[in-house]
Order: structure tokens, then sequence, then C-alpha cells
């Protein structure tokens, strides 16, 4: 017996998110024809524009999609009259202001990037169709904005309004995840009996980035947020930063071990039971209920391992040993210091979310968010829009076919949609897919159903079931794509045509094709210019870490440089991990742990830097100065980028000296942690012990 095909089964989530986008539909689309607009379909096409099952996120986008809106038409208002006679400049002049909107939206990898964005293929959607009539722009162009105006406020009114659905439930999630992925990494980096540390230090790791990645990409929705979520984006923003910081602590602290284990033979008794009682410290703490005596048990916990970083000072004949105790001890106290900052943040966000007054404890080393940001592919992406865009034009002029403006404003769109990919090219192909595949249905809307509608009312019945439907797997991010190619690359694009009130099928023949050639243009030139495989977009990033890693070390490292490092470099590895993975795992010249040590390379070169200690001491200066060398090499893709043993030396030399020291002043303990970080992540397979007495007699001897 033939199986019948099943009916799709939405979730109750689901379809109200779909009533909610069609109400806001109806009414963008009620007030725009109201209003008397001339096409009304464009307000109801940007309700489903700036849908989103999060009310915060609506929100935050209806601003940026605001304020892009009038910047573009207000640019394509200065442009387009002023070279209407000279159709070959007009041309150049929008592609460029495309091009040059969207190489500053992808500097800003924030949801205010969507401005530039918006600001750049506005003005192509609204000058190009009016380059023929130009005479028209302005009203035309006035019609674009307030359409689109409509549909963004009847977005926001309904969704905020009806069942809003606050960010509190994700963003909570989120850090609660992050939190016990921490936790979890931490746990099992301090039991020393695990059966496979490796790899479930690995996974931990990779969870942690991932956890940090998207937590700041939702966040940054906070301020828009409709609940008592939005008092606490300060909250927030600080218990992200000190998650952030735990990474290159926790990952310092399991390297110092795995050095402690070579330089001793095994964990010492003494490493073990400090181990043990901060495992044991952790898992107390409770970010649902603080202990009363919170802060004594803290104080406490700080006295010991102070106590365990100095107790077998005198006693160690290896100065390696005394130092990597110290290290140890250092990084200790900054993790312990971190996860106890998290948990009362986290006290402190679910008092906001309450109603409670937040108080403020911003982290100041992580406090600027400066991103990782590829000037080169910025400006790759804005050169593949701009020669889409003249080329589609130039076909337009030199033939004068009458749906050339569509084509040239598809390839704008497309070009600008797609640039954060490595590769657009294959979703452009899958968009396209979809438009096609909404051919007939806009057909049998265009030139049976619409045709015959006589009312309001009988409109929104029309048209309703498609839109539920579609605005169900709107919802689904799996099918969000697939959703939007058929409801606003074909449906609404078609409705939008219908409000001129004269589509015959050669018009709407005319019109698709020229949609089709714009995608296709788009695509094609992305392909040639634009696109890059995962494994050259990572060596890039790569690329990268090692020149910033070149500057830390110069003499003249701003304050704002060295802390805007650590949240550059977790954002790098954040978007390392899916390009390694989308590889297979393993991608030729860029290691699974690489970034990770340029982290913490990069955090010790910041912390001698704060120290002041390069002024003080020609050798730490003189070791800087090779290191920043060295890097600025491997940066420059030399192949000799090997680094020198005379650097090991060197260290070790500058260590030697700190070990005959005793702790006389604050800068101690943090310049000896990062003179050891370096050894140890530049030198990996150093031996367990400091090489510059037998490499001075060797020297002398020679």
């Amino acid at each position: 017996m033939m199986k019948l095909p099943t009916l799709p089964r939405f979730t109750r989530a689901e379809m109200l998110f779909s009533a909610k986008c069609l109400a806001s539909a109806v009414l963008s689309l009620y007030v725009a024809s109201r209003l008397g607009l001339s096409r009304p379909f464009w307000a109801m096409m940007t309700s489903y524009v700036v849908a989103s099952p999060l009310a915060g996120t609506v929100r935050s986008k209806a601003v940026y999609r605001v304020l892009g809106t009038i910047v573009g038409c207000t640019a394509t208002l200065l442009i387009l009259p002023s070279l209407a006679n000279t159709p070959e400049l007009l041309t150049l002049a929008l592609a460029l202001w495309v091009g040059g909107c969207l190489y500053i939206s992808l500097l800003d990898r924030s949801p205010a990037s969507y401005v530039f964005m918006l600001a750049g293929y506005t003005a192509a959607m609204i000058g190009f169709p009016n380059v023929e009539a130009p005479q028209t722009l302005f009203d035309n162009a006035t019609l674009r904005v307030e359409e689109i105006i409509v549909g963004i406020l009847c977005a926001t009114l309904v969704h905020s309004i009806v069942f809003p659905k606050g960010l509190a439930p994700a963003v909570l999630g989120l850090l609660d995840g992050a939190m016990k992925h921490t936790r979890h990494w931490i746990q099992d980096l301090l039991v020393t009996d695990a059966p496979d540390p490796k790899s479930a230090l690995a996974s931990d790791r990779s969870k942690v980035a991932g956890d940090i990645t998207q937590l700041r990409l939702l966040s940054t929705h906070i301020p828009f947020d409709t609940t008592n979520l939005r008092w606490t984006a300060g909250a927030v923003s600080t218990m992200q930063d000190h998650i952030a910081s735990l990474m290159p602590t926790v990952s310092a602290v399991e390297d110092r071990l795995v050095a402690l284990e070579q330089a001793e033979g095994a964990l010492a008794p003494d490493v073990v039971a400090m181990l043990a009682r901060i495992r044991d410290w952790l898992d107390a703490q409770d970010f649902q209920r603080l202990a009363p005596d919170r802060a004594r048990q803290l104080a406490d916990l700080r006295a010991e391992i102070h106590g365990f970083a100095m107790q077998r000072w005198s006693e160690q004949s290896n100065h390696w040993s005394r130092l990597l105790r110290v290290a140890l001890a250092t990084r200790l106290t900054e993790l312990v210091d971190a996860w106890d900052a998290c948990v009362r943040l986290r006290h402190d966000i679910d008092a906001g979310i309450g109603g409670a007054p937040v108080a403020s404890r911003r982290l100041g080393n992580l406090s600027h968010r400066a991103l990782h940001l590829d000037h080169g592919m910025a400006a790759l992406s804005s050169f593949a829009a701009v020669l889409a865009i003249c080329l589609c034009s130039a076909f337009w002029i030199l033939t004068g076919w009458p749906a050339g403006s569509a084509a040239t404003m598809m390839a704008a769109v497309f070009c600008c949609f797609f640039a954060t990919m490595d590769n657009p090219v294959p979703a452009i192909r899958s968009f396209l897919k979809y438009v096609l595949c909404s051919m007939p249905l806009s057909v049998f809307y265009v030139l049976v159903l619409l045709p015959n509608v006589q009312d309001f009312g009988m409109l929104i019945a029309v048209c309703a079931p498609v839109c539920l439907v579609l605005g169900c797997y709107m919802a689904r991010p799996q099918n969000m794509m697939a959703a939007m190619g058929i409801l606003l690359g074909g449906f609404f694009g078609t409705l939008a045509m219908y409000d001129t009130g004269a589509v015959d099928l050669i018009t709407f023949v005319n019109s698709m094709i020229g949609q089709i050639v714009g995608i296709v243009t788009a695509a094609v030139v992305t392909a040639l210019v634009r696109s890059v495989g995962v494994a050259w977009a990572a060596r890039r990033i790569q690329r990268a870490n090692w020149r910033e890693l070149a500057e830390l070390a110069q003499p003249g490292a701003s304050a704002r440089q060295l802390d805007a490092y650590a949240v550059r470099m977790l954002d790098r590895i954040g978007l390392l991990a899916p390009r390694i993975a989308q590889a297979g795992g393993q991608i030729d010249g860029v290691a699974k742990d690489q970034a990770l040590r340029d982290l913490r390379v990069g955090a010790d070169l910041a912390s001698l830097q704060r120290q002041n200690i390069p002024m003080e001491s020609a050798r730490v200066a003189g070791l800087l100065r090779d290191i920043g060398q060295f890097f600025e090499r491997r940066s420059a893709g030399l192949s000799d980028t090997e680094l020198p043993p005379a650097l090991l030396t060197h260290i070790d030399q500058v260590l030697d000296y700190a070990a005959t020291r005793p702790e006389s002043q604050p800068q101690w303990r943090a310049a000896v942690t990062a003179l050891v970080g370096l050894r140890r992540n530049l030198f990996p397979a150093a031996p367990a012990a400091l090489t510059s007495t037998s490499a001075a007699q060797a020297a002398s001897a020679s």
C-alpha cells in the first residue's frame, strides 16, 4: 500500500510566530493603503524582513533598518539628479556608494552594520528603477521610505505587544551553558587521574569558545529587549568578559601542570592537594544563592594559593620548578577571582531581571570590544559588488533592456546579503533555486487570483495561506533560507509589481528574467573575485594573530591595544573553530591549538608591558624585540621563521636571574608568570630545566 505524504507539523511557538507575522503584514498593508501609498505591498514585505521570534531582535533590526533606509534614500536624492544625463557616471557613482557602504558594514561586526549595508542597497533599489525617469525620483523615493517605515513600525508594534518573546531565556541559557562548560573544563583539568584528559579538555575548550561567540552576537540585542533584561545589559557584557578572560587563564593552568609533571616526574602531593582544594571550592559555588561568607572563603583560598607558591621556595634546587609553582599559583589566583566574579554577576543578573538595581562591575582590561577586522576581505567584497553592478548596468545601457534595472538592483542586493561568508556562491545559488521554485506560485497569484480580488478582506484571505505556512518555516533555522527565498524573493516581489496595476505576462516574465540575471551575475562575479576556501580564510586569520603579536612586543604598545587583544584573540578563536571543523578537523599550516597558544603568548606579552618591565630591564626589552621580529617575519609568510635557539637561552637567563630574587615587589610574580608562559608557549619541547647556565658555559668554551 502506498504511503501518503504526511502534512508538516509545526510547534505552537512556530504557529504563534507565523500568526504575528501575518498580523503585522495585514496591519502594515492596511495602514499603507489608507495612507494612499502607491505600493503598499512593500510595507507588507518589510514587515516580514524585520520579523524574528525574539522581540528584542525585531526592535533592534527596526531601528537599524529605518536609519539605513533614510541614509540610502538621502544618498540617492543627492547622486541621481546631478548625474541623470550621464548614465555611465551615474551607474559608477551608485556602484561606488554600494561598495563603500558594504566595506564599512563588514568592518562593523555588530547589528549596527545593518545600517551601512542597508544604506548601500537601498540606494540601488531606489536609484536604478528611477534612472529612466529622474523627474519622479523624489516622489518615488519618499513613497518607498514611507512604505518601508510603515512596515517596520507595524512589525515592531505587533511583535512587541502580542505575546512578546523576550531574550531572557536565550541569553540566560547561553550564560548558564557557558558557565557549565567552563566549570566542566576546570573540573576536568583539576582531576589528575582522568582516563583521557586531552580529549575531554579539547572538547571543553571548543564548547566554551562557541558559547562566547554566540553570547557576543545575541547580547548586542539586549538593550532593545521588552523585559527587565535590558537593564542588565552592562552586567551581561561584563560577565561575558570574565568568561572570556577565563579561557586563556584555564589554558595557562593546563600548560603549567603539564610543565610541572615534566619537571618533577609527576605532580607533587602539595600540587594535587591544591588542585583538590580549588575543585572543592568550585563545587560549592552556587550563583542562584550566594553564600553569606563567600568573601571570606575566597580570601582564605587566595591565601592558601599564595602559601602554596612560596612554601617550598627555599627547598627547591631546580629553579625551573620554583618558577613554575609561582606561575601556576598566579594563574590559579586569576582563575578563582574570575569565577567568583562570574558567580556574583550571575546573581546580579537574576536580581536585575526581578527589578532590583544592578551594580556596575565593568572589567577594565576587556572593556574595549575591538573584534577581528579583515580590511582585505572587506575591500574584496566591495570590489565584487561594484563590478557586478557595473556589468549589469553596462548590459542594460547597451541593450536598452526594460528589465535592466531589476538585474542591476538584484546584483547589488545579493552581493551585499552574503558578503560575510567565506564562499557566498552556494548560498546565492540556493536562494536562486528557491526564487525559481516560487515562480509558478507567483504566476498563479499575479495573473489568476489577484485580478479577481474585490476588497481588502478577500485580498487577505487569498494571501493568508501562503504567508502562514511559510511564516512557520521562517521560524525554523534549517528552513529559514528556503522560506525567505520563496516568500520574499518571489512571492512578495511579484505582489509589489502588481501594485503598479499594469502587470501582464510579458511584464512579469521580463521582470523575473531581470531578477534571475542579476542573481546569476552576483554569483558569477563573486565566484571569480571574492570566494575563498575555509583553509585560506583560516590561514589569513592566523597571520592576523601573528601580526598583532609582533605589535604587542613593541615598546610603544598602547594600553588600549593591550586591553583589546584578549577580546580580539578570543573572537578569532571563535572564527577559526568552525572553519577547522568544516575542513574536516585539519588545515595545512593551521594547528588546532595554535590560536589558543597565540592567545597565551599575547596575554604574557601584555602582562610584561603593563608591568613596565621592558623599561627597567634591558634584558627583557631585548627579549621582547626578538619575539616581535619572529612574529613579524612569520606574519609576512617568510620561510625561515623558526625560533632561534638563542631566544630560549635569552629567556632562561632572565628567568634564572628572577629565580634568585625574593618577592620584593608586586611586579615580581607577574613578570615571572609572563616569562614562564613565554618559555612554555614558544618552546613547548624545551628541557624541563633552565638552560641558560649550560648554554653560557658552552658559548664561553667555544
